[in-house]
């Protein structure tokens, strides 16, 4: 991985593996306009924010992987719910590089839905039943099994450059809301390679 790539993906991964602090906001949803260091984004619910992108921020794309891509000893972050019948089930799936393996390792909240969690972990073993199983270990000896769908999103990141914040470009920001309620952030991943950052 080239070293400009390698930095912004583990600043994404940062993002991924924050806790969910009060002063934290994901904001998920499409670029409305984006002006020197100013990124509006609409987001999902409807709601319009602007985001002032910090002194060095960093962008990266997201790319379609699949289940088939996934194998023993990867490094994942799987976003996750209960399912009904007992276990976890995959809300989606991202495969983080090699050289990257360990990074904002665990298991926490998460804010995609309620109940929702994110864990980071190495697949210890994958499961053909009905779709695919990963078992993901992480922290001391840890261990989380979750259940992926055929319809889970699974995505790789990719390179990106400030020119793909477009208006209509899926986005997905970890914020930062000051004491002035403005929102800050270094971190961008932005749908350019034709799929929406799933996070």
């Amino acid at each position: 991985m080239k070293p400009k790539l390698f930095a912004i993906v583990l600043a994404t991964i940062s993002a991924l593996a924050g806790s969910a602090q009060a002063d934290t906001e994901r904001v998920r949803g499409t670029v409305v306009n984006f002006a020197g260091t100013a990124l509006t984004v609409k987001a999902h619910d409807g709601k319009t924010d602007t985001v002032t992108l910090s002194p060095g921020w960093m962008i990266s794309g997201v790319a379609k992987a699949s289940a088939a891509d996934i194998k023993q000893g990867d490094f994942l972050g799987i976003a996750s719910a209960p399912k009904t019948g007992g276990g976890s089930g995959a809300l989606e799936v991202m495969i983080f590089p090699a050289a990257l393996k360990g990074t904002g390792e665990g298991d926490r909240a998460w804010d995609l839905q309620p109940n929702s969690r994110m864990t980071n972990g190495t697949v210890a073993s994958v499961t053909e039943v009905s779709g695919r199983t990963v078992t993901l270990t992480y922290g001391s000896g840890q261990k989380k099994q979750i259940a992926i769908p055929q319809s889970t999103p699974i995505v790789k990141f990719a390179t990106a450059k400030p020119a793909d914040l477009k208006p209509g470009a899926p986005v997905f920001v970890s914020a930062e809301r000051g004491s002035n309620g403005k929102l800050v952030s270094r971190r961008v991943v932005v749908g350019n390679h034709g799929i929406a950052p799933p996070m």
